[in-house]
């Protein structure tokens, strides 16, 4: 399956990349001030790392898929049951936190922000190279000769 991917714009490259630096960064300063223990610290930013990590993966092997690449069901399966399993343990977390509901909303808007963006990104950068380089010079290319 051979597919042309226009190069994604600037604004939208720009706007995918602060929206993952907004949402790790309020995220982590979350974390930061929080007054919590440092386990629980610990588990809301493993929760965040992974679910990163799942949500580039899942977005990867889809994409894969959708391009002819082949990805083993057990893969895809994995993915899918890592990004629900990372916001559910979010959610189970921040149920049983014992935080203001504020300050639970904060932790799971921040979160997901951060998700979609990481998503994003990945088919930036996924599209970025499948497009190849840019045509920055195309109006002095020769003409047929």
């Amino acid at each position: 399956m051979n597919q042309q991917f226009q190069r994604p714009t600037g604004a939208f490259i720009g706007a995918s990349w602060a929206a993952l630096l907004i949402g790790m960064v309020t995220y982590m300063v979350g974390l930061w001030n929080a007054t919590m223990q440092l386990n629980e610290k610990g588990y809301y930013f493993t929760i965040l790392m992974y679910g990163l990590f799942a949500a580039v993966s899942l977005q990867k092997t889809v994409r894969d898929r959708m391009e002819g690449v082949r990805v083993t069901g057990i893969y895809f399966g994995l993915c899918w049951i890592s990004v629900l399993l990372a916001v559910l343990l979010l959610g189970v977390g921040l149920v049983n936190a014992t935080l203001s509901q504020s300050e639970k909303g904060f932790y799971a808007m921040s979160f997901v922000l951060s998700l979609f963006a990481a998503v994003a990104v990945q088919k930036n950068v996924r599209d970025l190279n499948s497009a190849g380089p840019a045509q920055e010079h195309a109006e002095i290319s020769p003409g047929p000769q």
